[in-house]
């Protein structure tokens, strides 16, 4: 039990990476350890895209900031260059990409849109345990990785680029590699700040 959580609470968030290109079968180990994730009615509704080729990331980072430009201008403001290039950078520089994407397929399905609505957000929450999963599994081979929700906003966009079809849906990107920096310990709130016991506003103890 101290492992899993030493596991936890030493897993950072890492986005910078050296060139040291990451063994196949260390890929294959993440995604099974994904797979592994618990999921509603056990349909396992996650499907994970692996991009290594250079040109396919630069691609799809240039194709994801362009929309995010696009999007930003609608609110009258432009994003400074080196911001812009930075963003491009981030994606297509790291060793390899992983496109987490959900899907319905095995879901339960309801005639009411309230169910159904239901139905997809008990997806996304397996889909999020599988990425989680995936992270710890990338921090205990030595690697690191950084989960980023960048697809969300540009869906359409990364269907595209990647040929995704109608029934896969984009949400999430996770960068990894052979680290090339050692993020500080992000401060986080203390157990009275989020957990209440009895009832809503009471601190616990």
């Amino acid at each position: 039990m101290s492992h899993v959580l030493d596991a936890i609470k030493e897993r950072r968030s890492v986005r910078k990476y050296s060139a040291r290109p990451v063994p196949q079968k260390g890929i294959e180990k993440v995604l099974v350890a994904a797979g592994w994730a618990p999921s509603a009615h056990n349909a396992q509704p996650w499907r994970f895209i692996v991009l290594a080729d250079p040109s396919v990331k630069r691609q799809l980072a240039d194709a994801m900031a362009e929309s995010w430009a696009a999007d930003i201008a609608k609110d009258g403001l432009n994003i400074e260059p080196e911001k812009f290039k930075s963003r491009i950078e981030r994606f297509a520089t790291a060793p390899v990409l992983i496109l987490a994407c959900l899907t319905m397929d095995g879901m339960d399905k309801f005639s009411d849109e309230k169910r159904q609505k239901c139905e997809r957000d008990l997806a996304m929450q397996s889909l999020a345990a599988a990425v989680e999963n995936m992270l710890l599994a990338v921090h205990a081979k030595g690697l690191g990785a950084c989960w980023f929700c960048a697809p969300s906003f540009c869906k359409e966009t990364v269907r595209k680029i990647l040929k995704i079809p109608d029934e896969v849906e984009p949400e999430a990107l996770i960068t990894m590699g052979y680290p090339a920096e050692e993020p500080p310990v992000p401060p986080k709130k203390p157990l009275s700040d989020y957990c209440f016991k009895d009832k809503w506003g009471g601190k616990f103890s």
